[in-house]
C-alpha cells in the first residue's frame, strides 16, 4: 500500500508568492522618469550648445585657412608685381642708355644715302683714259680730253648726233697725227673699250709748225652708264 505525502496549504502559497517576485524581478522594473521637464529642457538645450559650439569652430577654422591663404596669395601677388616693376624700370634704363641709338642708325642711313646719290656717277676715269691712249693708232697722240658729265642733280648733255644713244658722259678730245687719219680704224679702236660707245671724228685739219706738217684731230666718244663705278651703290638685300 503506497500513500503520497502533500504540501500543505500555506506552502503552496508561500511558494507562489515566491515565485510571483522571481517573475518580477526577471521582467524588468518598470521605470518611470521622475525628472521635471524644465531640467530635460536644460539637458536638450546643452546638446545644442555642444553642436552649435562645434559648428562655430568649424567655420573659424575654415575663415582662419581662407585668410592664411589669401594672405599668402597676396603676398606672392604683390612679390610678382615688384619683380615686374623691377624688370620695367631695368628695361626702361635701358632703353634711355640706347635712346640715340635710332638717331644715330637715321643719321647713318642718310649719310649711306646721300654719299650713294652723289657717288652715283662717278667713273674711276684714268683706266679709261689709259685704254683710250692704248688703243689708238702708234701715231697718234692725245692732245688734250675734255669732260661732259652728268651729275646726280642733272643728266649729261644730249648727243650731238641723233644716232647716238644717251649717256652718262661724254669726252672730247684732241689730238694729232703725222699721216692721214684712219676715221673708221679710230672709231673701232675706241668703240672697243668696255664702257665706251658711238665714237666720232668730228674734223681732220692739216697744221704745221716749224715747217713740219700733222694732221689736227678732233672726235668724241660716249661713256655708257658700264663705266660707273658703284664703289658705294647698295646690294640687293641691304
Amino acid at each position: 500500500m503506497t500513500s503520497t505525502l502533500s504540501a500543505p496549504p500555506q506552502s503552496r502559497g508561500k511558494d507562489a508568492r515566491r515565485k510571483g517576485r522571481s517573475d518580477a524581478v526577471g521582467g524588468g522594473l518598470p521605470q518611470v522618469n521622475l525628472l521635471p521637464p524644465e531640467v530635460r529642457a536644460a539637458r536638450g538645450l546643452k546638446v545644442v550648445k555642444r553642436w552649435l559650439l562645434i559648428s562655430i569652430g568649424l567655420l573659424v577654422l575654415v575663415i582662419a585657412g581662407v585668410f592664411v591663404w589669401s594672405v599668402m596669395e597676396r603676398s606672392v601677388a604683390q612679390e610678382s608685381l615688384a619683380q615686374a616693376q623691377a624688370e620695367t624700370a631695368r628695361l626702361q634704363d635701358e632703353e634711355q642708355q640706347y635712346a640715340e641709338v635710332p638717331l644715330v642708325l637715321g643719321a647713318l642711313d642718310s649719310t649711306t644715302a646721300a654719299r650713294e646719290l652723289g657717288m652715283s656717277t662717278e667713273v674711276s676715269w684714268k683706266p679709261y683714259l689709259d685704254a683710250i691712249t692704248a688703243v689708238l693708232p702708234a701715231d697718234v697722240s692725245i692732245e688734250s680730253i675734255g669732260l661732259s658729265s652728268a651729275t646726280p642733280m642733272a643728266p649729261a648733255a644730249p648727243p650731238a648726233s641723233p644716232l647716238e644713244a644717251p649717256s652718262l658722259a661724254q669726252l672730247t678730245f684732241t689730238g694729232q697725227t703725222s699721216t692721214v687719219p684712219d676715221a673708221a680704224a679710230l672709231i673701232d679702236a675706241l668703240n672697243s673699250v668696255p664702257g665706251l660707245a658711238d665714237a666720232w671724228l668730228v674734223s681732220a685739219a692739216v697744221e704745221g709748225i716749224d715747217g713740219t706738217t700733222y694732221y689736227l684731230i678732233t672726235g668724241t666718244v660716249q661713256v655708257s652708264d658700264a663705266a660707273r663705278a658703284q664703289r658705294f651703290a647698295s646690294t640687293e638685300g641691304e
